[in-house]
């Protein structure tokens, strides 16, 4: 690494205790999706007295940032998450489901690392276009609502991020990788229906069921199933079954409906394909309903000259370096779910010598471990202490994240780092748990320094953006669909 680089990641590295103490209130306040307001005010607060200019409220969206620095381009834009999952309120550290608020909230998804570890990136970056005297610019999305609004398609239907010429960021998980390949798309929609009550047994001919119209609904989307792609995915949960009482018809009932394939434009048509179904049920019902669209996202297009340099900092960089203390509390930890001795990283999911490959660089870092007297039997199969291969296959994961809109406007990639054990559950109280750790900790500075580092790779690179670019543009020559159509608002879900 050339002095410039270097002392952008020690400029990290002498933000740690911030880093972390940001870390550690947003996993405080565990704000739902799109109710981050704190957690917005205080990465405002941050990056203003770090000499970002600042911009709340970004594409109508009141818990949304923007924090730049800089001037002309590139322009690199760093993502930034931060809400928390419902029910998962959790005690830190701990080895036991505690939660600290009965059925609160809680990170399970550690977005409270993944925006602290986007922050640092961010506040690196910015020391070193200040102090090389570079043009370009830097710009710390804050995207609430990740898991239950898709602010960053949003966003994209608003055209924010054909600003960038590049995005990069990254996710907490239980291994060190860079991410490649695909994810499904998703759209939610609800279907309120209205019908007319009476009473089920003396006037049952008087009323027309609403919860008769979303069992109809569901039954025509179960046949619906036989004749949709293999990798698209119909979820539905009944969010108002129309009261307790068996002895009326129910005139009101709801039905909340999640849409996925593996391309956006495959999930547009067939969400049409669900709306005409609730048109069926309501017509054999003889009753009415009202469609609100929810939230919707797309697929992510890989990008591999992206992926590439964030590989070869990754490897320059090394992975995050665990006490004895944290080896053993990880392996405890692990112990408390099925699935911790899974071969880890996307190429194991997709390719059996991969995963083969994995498992045995599992067990060398064990053995370094127990050799070097960090580690004992209790530490198994806890945390991944290694870089995986990047992994060239094509890929495919059947969950859906946001981050796949702006990849399809502009070049976008991402890395994963290890934030907790092997194997770990996603959305589990363990991932809380583990969230508000020194181990977690690790994951978000060094997650900061490898986006770093690559960003200023492309800013003194500008081969490797136009070769980024021109890969962009052959995988994204359909065209983007964007799933959020014309007039929608977003809006939290709970």
């Amino acid at each position: 690494m050339n002095d410039a680089k270097l002392q952008a990641i020690e400029k990290i590295e002498t933000k740690t205790q911030l880093i972390n103490d940001v870390a550690d209130k947003i996993w405080e306040y565990a704000e739902l999706s799109l109710q981050e307001y704190k957690s917005c005010d205080l990465y405002c607060e941050v990056l203003e007295k770090e000499g970002f200019t600042v911009e709340k409220g970004i594409c109508n969206i009141a818990t949304a940032f923007s924090a730049s620095y800089g001037q002309g381009k590139p322009v690199i834009g760093i993502l930034a998450e931060y809400d928390a999952l419902s029910g998962l309120s959790q005690e830190g550290g701990a080895l036991t489901e505690k939660p600290l608020i009965q059925g609160g909230s809680g990170h399970g998804c550690g977005h409270n690392l993944l925006g602290a570890g986007a922050l640092a990136a961010a506040i690196g970056i910015k020391h070193y276009l200040e102090n090389n005297n570079c043009q370009g610019t830097v710009i710390l999305y804050g995207c609430p609502g990740e898991e239950g609004c898709a602010s960053k398609a949003f966003m994209a239907r608003d055209g924010e991020w054909q600003k960038l010429d590049a995005a990069l960021t990254w996710h907490p998980e239980d291994c060190n990788e860079v991410v490649t390949g695909s994810s499904n798309s998703c759209i939610q929609v609800s279907y309120t229906f209205n019908g007319t009550a009476s009473h089920a047994a003396g006037a049952p001919e008087m009323g027309r069921s609403a919860l008769d119209a979303v069992e109809l609904m569901n039954i025509g989307v179960q046949f619906l199933r036989e004749h949709m792609s293999n990798k698209a995915r119909v979820h539905y949960a009944i969010t108002d079954a129309g009261g307790v009482s068996p002895n009326v018809v129910q005139p009101k009932a709801q039905v909340l409906y999640m849409v996925r394939s593996n391309h956006v434009a495959e999930t547009v048509e067939l969400q049409k394909r669900v709306d005409k179904i609730a048109e069926g049920a309501a017509l054999m019902t003889e009753t009415t309903f009202d469609r609100k669209f929810i939230d919707g996202l797309s697929d992510t297009v890989t990008n591999r000259a992206l992926e590439k340099v964030l590989y070869k900092n990754f490897e320059e960089l090394g992975v995050p370096i665990y006490s004895k203390e944290e080896l053993e509390y990880a392996g405890k930890l692990a112990m408390t779910y099925e699935g911790h001795d899974n071969a880890p990283g996307t190429g194991s999911m997709m390719d059996a010598d991969y995963a083969d490959m994995a498992i045995k660089m599992q067990a060398e870092y064990k053995n370094s471990c127990t050799k070097n007297g960090i580690s004992d039997s209790d530490a198994d199969y806890g945390m991944n202490g290694f870089l995986l291969p990047h992994y060239m296959g094509e890929a495919f994961k059947p969950s859906s994240t946001d981050v796949g809109d702006v990849s399809w406007n502009c070049p976008t990639a991402q890395i994963h780092v290890a934030a907790w054990p092997n194997g770990c559950p996603g959305h589990s109280w363990q991932n809380v748990a583990s969230a508000r750790t020194d181990i977690g900790h690790k994951s978000a500075v060094h997650a900061g320094k490898v986006m770093c580092a690559a960003a200023i790779d492309l800013y003194e690179n500008p081969e490797i953006l136009k070769e980024a670019k021109a890969e962009f543009e052959k995988r994204t020559a359909s065209g983007y669909v964007c799933p959020i159509p014309e007039g929608a608002v977003a809006e939290a879900l709970l």
